[in-house]
């Protein structure tokens, strides 16, 4: 049911929030997380604020002040039981079961040297390995196995390619293994597989494991790579017709159905480990020293993450935002797990703690501008950003003079640890983006006081930066980089174009995700409605066009990422990639972020808090 904005008469004091329920996973019924809000902070830390902070509402000095008509957004508190979630205490991080992982880590890698004889199955295992969240223990085996099989066959390699007769199934899953670890292979090794036409030949009807491999092969494609789109479009029909069959055996047929809702090379890594284990321990294939490690990796990082989460909650509570702005979205746990998909080296702890906190930063700040915020306040607040001078902030009201203080304590202090590790300022870089932040997000509130209806080309070229990509990945870069050469720095400053491919993937997946509900709440157009005004387009058509600009932008990302030229490391453009995959994720079922989807509030628990068995 959507959202409806309502307006409200309130004080410029900020009431205090009163809030009891009750949340059951769907997924475990015995893990039951209470919440009870309190009406007073009770963090054991003093909050560095510039400003005295009190958490309880002071009623004899709002009685005093003007009222002002502000809309809500009528949000829901957050689902999570904080307290319970700092009760956790996993046995994990223990010797005992990191030894044991190391064993079984060996064992793989012999397993893997078993295999040399059979570069198909290799591949296979490294498909496996990836998806169930291990490839960080394997990368040396697989750049090693990789490079031996793009030298040794000549129908990969770009070289020395030669038109020769091959399985689709093969061909296509070495294309796809290949492209994603940076290796040059042309398309034309699909050209086999075409009649003299340039359609590809009906008799790959039957193989179905093949067009699966051909169909997730495809979205490795690049702009003018024609072969591939069409590739992209027989084999979504085909396997579309094939579901609704029943000679398909059900690991097939449940592997279609999922590529065909995300290709795996869309897909997020970390939220969907438990989703690949329980496929893997199905298959008849399936090996079970690979499965051991799986669930004993996967139970030793969540130990990890939830530290991290743990952390990142005691500095939310710090903030005390939950009590002092009511109006606002509760929302660091959906905030930190955008971050288990970002930065998936399990040695960035600091980088995803980091992301964690600029993202619930983000929402806030996007909440004071969509909904509570008066013009006259959101000029001045952006005003404030531009300055940036925590001295001059006594105009804003109380609820902004917070917000900003937060942003400015939390930017001091990330600077001030990239200075200690690097010897490098880089205040500059990241107080720009919140600038850049602040004022794309005035620019929409002023469309939506003046009524003003932008053409899509317009909105896009405000909205990739209002969306918060480039805040969340300048943020991101100073977690995952350790080389802050000056290039390198001047290209984050100007948003080089992975950023901006990136931002644009966020913008689009949350459009198709959030529209209905954000306009229903008097939020300005997003690209859904502006592509129907300009076209005079039904929403259906205007969601496919969205659909085809995200696969316009991922052809440019496929560029980008392998790119000679580009001035970042191998883990800061993963993050760009990983930030068009997450966003593609958290709001495929609706809005996985804001309004707390149950299809993504299911994963956060399997991901963060259920046990893997």
């Amino acid at each position: 049911m959507a959202l409806k904005m309502t307006s409200v008469v309130m004080q410029m004091a900020i009431p205090t929030k009163l809030a009891n329920f009750v949340h059951n996973s769907d997924n475990n019924k015995s893990l039951k997380l209470v919440r009870n809000v309190s009406t007073t902070c009770t963090s054991a830390a003093t909050p560095r604020l510039r400003l005295p902070v009190c958490c309880s509402s002071s009623s004899s000095s709002s009685s005093q002040l003007p009222t002002i008509e502000r809309r809500s957004g009528n949000y829901s508190p957050s689902r999570w039981d904080v307290d319970f979630i700092q009760s956790l205490n996993s046995d994990y991080q223990e010797e005992r079961h990191t030894r044991r992982a190391s064993e079984l880590i060996t064992q793989v890698k012999m397993l893997m040297e078993k295999e040399t004889t059979d570069p198909i199955r290799q591949l296979e295992l490294i498909d496996d390995l990836q998806r169930l969240g291990l490839s960080d223990h394997f990368q040396n085996e697989f750049k090693e196995i990789l490079n031996t099989i793009y030298l040794d066959n000549k129908y990969y390699n770009i070289n020395i390619m030669r038109e020769e007769s091959r399985d689709l199934y093969s061909t296509a899953l070495a294309f796809r293994l290949l492209r994603e670890h940076g290796f040059q292979v042309a398309q034309e090794v699909f050209e086999c597989f075409k009649n003299e036409e340039g359609d590809f030949k009906a008799s790959l009807i039957d193989d179905t494991r093949g067009l699966l491999q051909l169909y997730e092969a495809s979205f490795l494609f690049k702009e003018g790579e024609n072969t591939l789109e069409i590739a992209r479009e027989f084999t979504t029909k085909i396997l579309q017709e094939k579901l609704k069959g029943d000679e398909i055996d059900d690991n097939l047929l449940s592997s279609i159905r999922y590529s065909l809702e995300i290709p795996n090379y869309w897909s997020v890594v970390r939220p969907n480990v438990s989703v690949w284990i329980d496929e893997y321990r199905k298959r008849s294939d399936m090996n079970p020293v690979v499965l051991e490690l799986a669930i004993l990796d996967a139970n030793i990082v969540q130990a990890q993450l939830q530290l991290e989460l743990k952390e990142s909650l005691r500095w939310w509570r710090n903030t005390c935002f939950v009590e002092k702005l009511p109006f606002a979205r509760d929302r660091l746990i959906e905030s930190y797990f955008w971050s288990t998909g970002m930065v998936e080296p399990r040695q960035h702890a600091n980088a995803r703690i980091i992301m964690a906190k600029v993202i619930a930063l983000i929402t806030v700040m996007d909440d004071i501008y969509d909904v509570y915020g008066t013009l006259e306040e959101l000029e001045q607040f952006t005003e404030a950003f531009r300055r940036w001078d925590v001295s001059s902030i006594d105009q804003l009201p109380t609820y902004m003079q917070l917000c900003f203080l937060a942003i400015n304590n939390f930017v001091d202090d990330t600077a001030y640890n990239v200075l200690k590790e690097s010897g490098v300022n880089v205040m500059t870089y990241l107080r720009k983006s919140w600038v850049d932040q602040a004022e794309n997000y005035l620019m929409e509130s002023k469309w939506y006081y003046s009524g003003h209806k932008p053409s899509l080309e317009e909105y896009l070229e405000n909205s990739w930066i209002s969306v918060s990509g480039p805040c969340v990945l300048t943020h991101e870069f100073f977690g995952v980089t350790d080389s802050l050469a000056k290039d390198t720095l001047d290209s984050l400053y100007e948003y080089h174009d992975i950023v901006r491919w990136s931002s644009y993937l966020l913008r689009l997946a949350d459009d198709l995700g959030t529209s209905v509900e954000e306009v229903s709440r008097g939020d300005v157009p997003k690209s859904i409605q502006c592509y129907m005004h300009d076209n005079d387009a039904s929403e259906e058509e205007a969601r496919q066009h969205i659909k085809g600009l995200i696969r316009e932008m991922w052809k440019k990302m496929n560029v980008e990422r392998v790119s000679e030229d580009s001035p970042f490391c191998r883990d800061f453009i993963r993050c760009c990639e990983d930030l068009g995959r997450m966003a593609q994720f958290m709001y495929h079922y609706g809005d996985g972020h804001g309004t707390q989807h149950p299809k993504i509030h299911q994963q956060i628990a399997a991901c963060l808090f259920q046990p893997f068995a």
